[in-house]
């Protein structure tokens, strides 16, 4: 995953963040608000790393896959939403009812 993933989603990350460090403070991380300098600065701080270190930390973090719960957050999947307008014919609108697909069936029309 990018920075921008992260700096785009912020809040959605604090699980996975405080999954890899358990000791953060979600009060704090609210602060950094997707800085990534201050969050390198904070993560150096919170492990007692160089900051140096503590980015190649966060560098490594960074190469996981985006965390399901991030995937599944309303804002992400919103934004998702929008991009996927560039691939819709002319006319079209990506918020359109998708009943066509058989996913959008009556509470009495499932099994």
């Amino acid at each position: 995953m990018k920075w921008h993933h992260v700096q785009e989603n912020w809040a959605a990350f604090f699980d996975a963040i405080t999954d890899r460090w358990p000791e953060a403070d979600e009060a704090e991380l609210e602060d950094i608000d997707g800085d990534q300098r201050a969050f390198v600065t904070y993560i150096a701080e919170l492990t007692g790393q160089e900051t140096a270190e503590a980015a190649q930390e966060i560098r490594d973090w960074l190469t996981g896959e985006l965390p399901s719960d991030v995937v599944m957050d309303p804002r992400h999947d919103d934004h998702s939403i929008a991009l996927s307008g560039k691939f819709m014919p002319e006319g079209e609108d990506e918020y359109d009812d998708d009943a066509r697909y058989g996913d959008d069936a009556e509470d009495g029309d499932r099994g």
